[in-house]
């Protein structure tokens, strides 16, 4: 007997082949049955006019933490995303020194600074019960509802083995040994490989660059060759160049990482901008430079524009902006007293428009921001409304405007920055760098940034986008760009397609209806700490290894998903 039947539902299978109709059965966690189905079941129903297709499989979250007091990774899973992979960026919760108990604390607020989580969520909402990567995985094992494969982080193994001489110092020979001892450890346990950063945005919650970013290149190939050592792993890395434009140098990095592990590496993200065209084509040089080298660089890149809010009061891209940070670290009155001054703000402009800039060129436009939540009758009836047309209306410069309304509101103005790439030529631009062999979708950050961004409804949105809206690529194509890509390159076993004798992961959902729902700032955090949520629409119901997760946008309770674990769960994908 089968546990549940799907019956007459529209099969789009994660490979990219045709749709075709048929009943699908479920039994033991497990696809059983494709085709005409005469077998009984305990539970079934009726999908005429909808859509199956294989589970979501996210390849850059931080749901390290959240996990804990959120089993259900939401709003991932409501939006039919079954595996998330986790530790990216050289970032995780372990492992921690048992001899050091105040690493916690440094991993909590570094983790708060970094990748802008709630620091009183991360105190209350987690048990920081383990010391190893394997007592951090099992304290999770049974008591999730997604699937999740963590990367081990760079940083978190150089302060378990150096202390706070991980920031600012080198390994000796034996520090060296020792961390890769720890590191096989990790993979053993189940790690999926290495997660390091070398971005000049990443800070510690001392405001120093992060650990990982003082290592040399000899300790990052030593790292790499040990990932080759073991079944199923794999690099993501993150440098400065990931950004706007990579460096020789950089890209040699990367090349030489990948090659030495004979692993792929995976790196965040990639910005398509048909305004900057010479980006494209310098980033994928080095999956070019990979593939001559024995390696293979997998770029990911978002396959819709993540509306991201600011505040010239709290940490934001704002303060990224060569210059920025040291006004918008100040005291607020100092802050508020500098910005009004024309010579500090003109000073910024420049900083904000030059080269160094990078990407973050993309955010000097203020004229094109959104006035969004406010916080003093003076600002009252200004959200919703373009900073230009406030500005035009005082005869104030546009910058000059933003910053008065934010003075009003002592800075907790939010702010929304108009996309600058939502173009047709842009697009086009995206459609074509998707064909790619070394570009795949993903780079959401779900799980980090909650009360910035909210990048976990990319799935239904593109899918939505691809139905009904500008049409890029086919219903088949982009089911499998978000199923079967990520689970290759991941070498995942048995999960990614709509196959008999494959884990039952799957999401059904109306193709009338598939979009996400606009961002909304919900406080359900730990400490009723806020963070951003989007409903999902149109998906009727989510399973995770053959167990319903989640029914109308409603979850149902049950916790199904697995810990996933490098050899056990992952098969080699080899780049030689």
């Amino acid at each position: 007997m089968l546990d549940h039947l799907i019956k007459g539902v529209t099969v789009v299978d994660g490979t990219g082949a045709p749709a075709y109709t048929a009943d699908v059965g479920i039994r033991d966690g497990r696809i059983a049955v494709i085709g005409s189905v005469g077998e009984s079941s305990r539970t079934s129903e009726d999908a005429a006019g909808l859509v199956l297709a294989p589970g979501f499989v996210d390849p850059h979250t931080h749901y390290d933490a959240q996990l804990f007091w959120d089993p259900y990774a939401t709003p991932s899973l409501n939006h039919g995303v079954t595996t998330v992979a986790g530790g990216n960026c050289g970032f995780t919760l372990a492992p921690l020194n048992p001899g050091r108990p105040d690493d916690a604390d440094y991993t909590r607020r570094m983790m708060s600074k970094v990748e802008g989580m709630s620091l009183v969520a991360l105190e209350e909402g987690a048990p920081w019960n383990w010391h190893s990567f394997g007592e951090y995985l099992d304290a999770l094992e049974g008591r999730i509802a997604v699937n999740a494969g963590f990367m081990v982080g760079h940083c978190a193994l150089r302060r378990y083995v150096m202390g706070a001489d991980a920031v600012g110092g080198q390994p000796s020979e034996e520090q060296l040994g020792e961390m890769l001892t720890l590191f096989h450890e990790a993979m053993e346990a189940g790690a999926w490989g290495l997660s390091t950063t070398q971005s000049s945005t990443h800070s510690d919650g001392d405001g120093k660059p992060v650990a990982s970013r003082h290592a040399k290149p000899a300790e990052l190939l030593a790292l790499s060759r040990a990932v080759g050592d073991h079944e199923g792993t794999q690099i993501e890395a993150i440098v400065a160049g990931c950004l706007d434009q990579f460096s020789d140098d950089e890209i040699d990095l990367f090349v030489e990482m990948s090659a030495a592990a004979g692993r792929p590496l995976n790196w965040n993200v990639l910005t398509i901008d048909a305004a900057v065209p010479e980006r494209v084509p310098r980033q994928l040089e080095a999956s070019e430079r990979a593939r001559k080298a024995g390696g293979r660089i997998v770029a990911l890149t978002m396959p819709i524009l993540t509306p991201m809010n600011m505040s010239l009061g709290t940490f934001c891209a704002l303060n990224l902006i060569p210059g920025w940070g040291e006004v918008l670290g100040l005291p607020v009155p100092e802050r508020i007293e500098k910005l009004r001054d024309p010579d500090v703000r003109a000073g910024m402009l420049r900083r904000a428009g030059s080269k160094e800039a990078g990407v973050f060129r993309r955010l000097a436009n203020f004229g094109r921001y959104v006035i969004g939540d406010t916080y003093s009758a003076a600002n009252e009836g200004l959200t919703g409304r373009v900073v230009n047309d406030i500005a035009a209306e005082r005869g104030q410069e546009p910058f000059q405007c933003l910053v008065e309304i934010c003075a009003h509101d002592e800075l907790r103005t939010v702010l929304w920055p108009m996309p600058t790439d939502n173009d047709p030529d842009s697009w086009a631009l995206r459609q074509e760098t998707w064909r790619h062999e070394d570009v795949m979708l993903g780079g959401s950050d779900a799980g980090a940034h909650l009360d910035r961004m909210c990048g976990a409804p990319y799935t239904t949105r593109f899918i939505g986008d691809c139905l009904r809206g500008r049409k890029l690529v086919s219903l088949e194509q982009a089911v499998k760009m978000l199923t079967d890509d990520p689970a290759r390159l991941f070498g995942l076993r048995e999960r990614g397609r709509l196959r008999e004798g494959f884990h039952a992961d799957l999401v059904l959902f109306d193709p009338e209806r598939i979009d996400a729902g606009k961002a909304t700032l919900v406080h359900d955090l730990p400490g009723d700490s806020p963070r951003l949520d989007a409903r999902a629409l149109g998906v009727k119901a989510v399973w995770v290894n053959g167990v319903e997760a989640i029914r109308d946008d409603v979850v149902s309770g049950a916790v199904p998903g697995k810990v996933l674990r490098s050899g056990r769960d992952t098969r080699t994908v080899s780049t030689k």
